[in-house]
């Protein structure tokens, strides 16, 4: 694929990496391309412990060009391409939306990586923005690599959970049809089913309303992804919940039934599901707010709330996923 301008790599990579937003927790959605001998290979980063977007990358491009072992874990990759690299990636070109990482984790570090390989020019959408994270860009630039940075605020949108679930992110999630009703069993797409259980899994806490329990009986686990089931808290003026609903039977998590919303500074990254009422005396507590959009129409209660809805990102598949604030 020829490549004529840089702008249509940050749009391939900033899309690309939307798809695994919320799933990288607790580390940030991230994209990024590597533009050799003329082919941009891309990668993204899928899931926390695994090979940053950058790796995916660089291993895509060298093993297109050369007899490579199948290689999967951050430290096997960035081993194999310090030693093996013999000056290929010197004329790349390496685009990303997040500075690359300085430090060493889970992973090592991706800034020391491209330090070894010596890309041309590293062109970054975004600084890091967290204290004691950054120190990428003076690696790269004391090795001699062009170092761009974009400042392009869809890469701040991008990573903005990650800022906050440092300390607290709290986004609001609802399936409705395209013309707004939100009730009558399920809505959304399976595929779509199958994303939010993925993003239960992650997450620390799942909010619902007390009424919403008892109409639908739900079990609120990640059972399509045999993932974790969060913690619930039940939000509701009075109880009178039947214990015998299934979410209160999942083994290794806690469910809290109180007519307050402290419980909310116990958890770092909270998703809120829920019909119109509860979202209506929340919102003033949610960061994002994420819409399932069904390609149907339904003659049932449509959703109603008089608020402003910002949209930074959509995702398309069977059902559009509309991510604002």
């Amino acid at each position: 694929m020829r490549i004529e301008k840089w702008g249509y790599v940050f749009d391939l990579i900033i899309n690309e990496a939307w798809k695994y937003q919320f799933l990288t927790y607790p580390n940030p959605a991230v994209g990024a391309a590597v533009i050799v001998k003329n082919q941009i290979f891309t990668g993204v980063h899928k899931k926390a412990g695994e090979p940053h977007a950058e790796v995916h990358a660089l291993w895509e491009a060298y093993r297109a060009f050369h007899d490579a072992p199948e290689l999967y874990t951050s430290k096997e990759i960035h081993e194999y391409l310090k030693k093996h690299h013999n000056g290929f990636f010197n004329d790349a070109n390496v685009y990303v939306t997040l500075e690359p990482c300085a430090h060493e984790g889970k992973t090592p570090s991706c800034a020391y990586l491209l330090k070894e390989l010596k890309p041309k020019s590293v062109s970054i959408g975004w600084p890091d923005p967290i204290k004691g994270h950054g120190g990428g860009v003076e690696i790269l630039k004391n090795s001699g690599i062009d170092v761009k940075i974009l400042n392009d605020k869809r890469c701040f949108h991008l990573i903005e959970p990650f800022i906050k679930w440092q300390n607290r992110f709290v986004f609001y999630k609802l399936a409705l049809t395209m013309n707004g009703a939100i009730t009558g069993g399920y809505i959304s797409s399976d595929e779509s089913l199958d994303w939010v259980h993925n993003i239960r899994d992650k997450i620390d806490l799942l909010v619902i309303g007390g009424n919403t329990v008892r109409i639908d009986r739900p079990t609120l686990d990640a059972r399509r992804v045999n993932g974790k089931a969060p913690d619930v808290l039940i939000y509701s003026k009075n109880d009178g919940i039947e214990r015998d609903i299934p979410l209160f039977n999942v083994k290794n998590r806690k469910v809290f039934i109180e007519d307050s919303l402290e419980k909310l500074e116990d958890y770092k990254f909270i998703m809120i599901e829920g019909g119109e009422r509860l979202y209506n005396e929340i919102k003033h507590m949610v960061d994002w707010k994420v819409f399932i959009v069904s390609p149907k129409f339904a003659n049932r209660f449509n959703f109603r709330s008089e608020d402003e809805f910002e949209i930074l990102h959509t995702n398309q598949s069977s059902d559009l996923i509309v991510f604002g604030r």
